[in-house]
């Protein structure tokens, strides 16, 4: 992953502050001055500082929404 990709979909994980790890699934808005902004399907903008940043890939768009099935009896 790079500056680059700033319009595509991208899977990172970051490292919290607990030691623990945590994964951002979303759209890289923007990556400049140390910080990565994602922004997730709910909308929602998370910012990775990049020496949070444990690994991070650029993946396909989500599949489409499937519709609710009828239930044709009721």
């Amino acid at each position: 992953m790079s500056p680059s990709d700033v319009g595509r979909r991208v899977s990172l994980r970051r490292r919290l502050p607990d030691g623990a790890y945590s994964d951002v699934l979303g759209d890289l808005q923007a990556w400049s001055q140390g910080e990565l902004q994602v922004r997730r399907r709910d909308g929602s903008v998370v910012t990775v500082a990049e020496a949070d940043l444990v690994a991070g890939k650029v993946v396909p768009p989500p599949p489409p929404r499937r519709r609710p099935s009828r239930n044709p009896t009721g």
